[in-house]
């Protein structure tokens, strides 16, 4: 019964010949690069910048105040905000924005000495791990948001 027709079209169980059709499926990287731009667009992409400035120095302050914990807190939440980004406008923009500005908050504004010697990081392994990880949850949430923008199937690479 794999093969019944079903108003003059052949019919296949899931997982029978493995072919896919042409162009990948899914929408593919035309159908993703031809979103509207959109007032309310414009809106989700400023308020998930305004999240990645706001979840830097939160996630900074956390890991901080209680090591283990307060680390794996601060990269769930910047997890939370990257994956969350891209599955709402289904775009790689998504991600790419608020990690842009977790980036340049930790970086550029909260990385540097100011005048007074007050200096917003420590040089313990908290820090080291809480600016790696967060450019490590950055490249993930990119590549899986690409990935699915491709309409690329989940699993290995063939």
């Amino acid at each position: 019964m794999s093969a019944e027709k079903k108003n003059g079209t052949p019919r296949t169980r899931a997982g029978g010949s493995g072919a896919r059709p042409a162009g990948g499926g899914g929408g593919g990287a035309a159908a993703a690069m031809a979103r509207p731009v959109t007032p309310g667009r414009i809106a989700l992409y400023v308020l998930l910048l305004v999240g990645g400035v706001l979840v830097a120095p939160a996630g900074a302050l956390l890991q901080a105040a209680w090591f283990p914990g307060g680390l794996l807190l601060s990269l769930a939440g910047l997890t939370g905000l990257l994956y969350g980004g891209g599955r709402a406008t289904e775009t790689v923009s998504g991600v790419l924005v608020p990690g842009a500005a977790w980036l340049v908050t930790v970086f550029l504004l909260l990385g540097t000495a100011r005048p007074e010697g007050d200096f917003l990081f420590g040089a313990g392994l908290g820090s080291y791990l809480f600016l790696l990880g967060g450019v490590l949850v950055a490249v993930i949430c990119t590549t899986v948001a690409q990935r699915r923008a491709l309409g690329a199937p989940p699993g290995r690479a063939a």
